[in-house]
């Protein structure tokens, strides 16, 4: 376990001020353990009573804000006397009576007056709250704020999944219930927890070699680092894979080699973590912002944009930091093999069947087996895409990752404004020496849209770009022409080989 503090560090210094402040993090980044780590070393200091307790249970209130209120006093309760703390720290037992829509604010003001020491209060998963019952839990802080410390809790700690600016509608509550723009405008900050930084990768797996003797390589910690960019789950994820279901045990060390198969291993399990994720995508406003993202286009910017960002980059789906962009390599992957999964029933080939002798892949015939399977395909499964802008690219990526399938890797790159995605495969073989060798070959899929030109001139000049960060001599461009002149009649498709400016060897596929 990393150390709590330096996550979150101006906790302590504004709970040291008696403020309330809201703690925000996507899900599986660790908010549940490093609040109660900090809420058990702020306890054990003394001279406050601090209690962390979950409002999870109140969710089935719905709208019944009075039901949610007794669960939330339930809850105080029942962890207060978890702590075991002295009498006269108890909260009062019962709460005292008051009429719904009070009862909150009734009870931890007589707590608070009765109480010799300061409380502080962590409602964790304030979110799952919604509708009436937030409003009122939050009214009720907000009505006690000023009373505080000696009629109210000191300092009061909201944690969620998301910032205050989306309470409103906050897990399906209907925002215009809400009567504010900032329904605890008490707040004085938004804190969010920070994903791990690479000298906390290692030393979380620095403690698994002091507990077996098994090191993690250099390289392997930084693999890490690369494919999660420090998001917990992740990065505890991967090496869960490699030691409990890959087997790699001590005395073993764990190398990059292992993290690229553990990486794949988990993104082909879609374990539950990473579903729950890929169950987000269809929400419109997930999708206001991740479409243009795999389109390579830009947003349509309105007012709600802003919002849908900071929405999106709240469930951890998209970086913190701009330019919008997937929060890190798996989810990139993620994201864009369960939006092209609707294509998979259609693929009716075997990856066996594109491998030359020594193993490496027949990208020829890669490229005219997906060209029947576009001509005879293309319209269904570009209507059947949610994310229609991106629609080409997810069937070929789809396509392409059922011939790779297992026996190599695909990377992708896309993003905002970058007119294209770029593919670097990677396929082991045997090379002429019998060694191990390495296939990599990059694709950018590009679309001819309405309104524009052809893009093939622009295709070659970025594609000699990848081409040269990767070392290559040559590469595939594919470009998808749908403008509206050419959508309704079956996709000719054309196979050739071109010059690029710079001198590459170009593959241009037009679909």
């Amino acid at each position: 376990m990393v150390p709590p503090e330096p996550r979150l560090p101006e906790a302590r210094r504004l709970i040291e001020r008696d403020q309330y402040f809201v703690v925000h993090a996507p899900r599986q980044t660790g908010k549940t353990t490093t609040l109660a780590a900090l809420a058990q070393d702020l306890t054990a200091e003394g001279g406050q009573v601090v209690l962390r307790f979950s409002c999870e249970r109140a969710k089935v209130a719905g709208d019944d804000y009075a039901a949610a209120e007794l669960q939330i006093l339930a809850a105080i309760a029942e962890e207060a006397r978890r702590q075991n703390l002295p009498d006269e720290y108890h909260p009062p037992t019962p709460w005292p009576g008051e009429s719904p829509g009070s009862r909150i604010h009734t009870g931890l003001a007589a707590w608070a007056e009765r109480c010799p020491v300061p409380i502080v209060l962590f409602f964790d998963e304030i979110d799952a709250l919604w509708g009436e019952s937030l409003n009122s839990v939050l009214a009720q802080l907000r009505d006690g704020f000023s009373s505080r410390p000696r009629s109210f809790p000191a300092s009061v700690v909201l944690c969620g999944l998301r910032d205050v600016r989306d309470y409103k509608a906050a897990a399906g509550g209907d925002p215009s219930r809400l009567g504010t723009s900032s329904p605890f405008n008490v707040k004085v900050a938004s804190l969010r927890i920070a994903d791990f930084t690479p000298a906390q990768v290692a030393e979380l797996y620095a403690q698994h070699t002091g507990d077996t003797g098994q090191v993690f390589t250099p390289e392997a910690v930084e693999r890490a680092y690369e494919y999660t960019q420090g998001q917990p789950w992740l990065v505890n994820a991967l090496a869960r894979e490699i030691i409990d279901e890959m087997r790699v045990l001590p005395p073993i060390p764990i190398t990059t080699e292992h993290m690229d198969e553990a990486k794949e291993r988990l993104i082909l399990a879609r374990a539950t973590h990473l579903d729950s994720l890929a169950a987000r995508l269809a929400e419109p406003r997930v999708r206001r912002i991740m479409e243009p993202l795999l389109a390579g286009g830009f947003p349509t910017v309105d007012p709600a944009y802003n919002n849908d960002v900071a929405y999106v980059r709240d469930l951890g789906l998209i970086a913190k930091d701009n330019p919008v962009r997937a929060a890190n390599p798996i989810y990139r992957e993620v994201i864009a093999r369960v939006l092209g999964e609707s294509t998979d029933t259609f693929i009716a080939v075997s990856p066996k069947s594109f491998l030359l002798p020594d193993g490496r892949l027949d990208f020829g015939k890669v490229l005219s087996e997906f060209a029947v399977f576009w001509r005879e395909h293309a319209e269904i499964l570009a209507d059947g895409q949610i994310y229609h802008e991106a629609a080409p690219q997810l069937v070929f990526m789809a396509f392409l990752q059922r011939v790779v399938n297992g026996g190599g890797f695909v990377e992708r790159e896309y993003g905002i404004g970058r007119g294209r995605i770029d593919l670097l495969v990677r396929k082991p073989y045997v090379g002429p020496d019998g060694q191990p060798a390495l296939q990599r070959e990059a694709i950018e899929l590009k679309v001819w849209r309405p309104h524009q030109s052809d893009p093939l001139d622009a295709g070659l000049e970025q594609l000699d770009g990848y081409l040269a960060r990767l070392g290559l001599g040559s590469g595939i461009l594919i470009i998808f022409d749908r403008r509206p002149s050419t959508r309704y009649e079956p996709p000719d498709t054309e196979i050739t080989q071109v010059g690029s400016p710079a001198g590459h060897t170009v593959t241009l596929m037009r679909a």
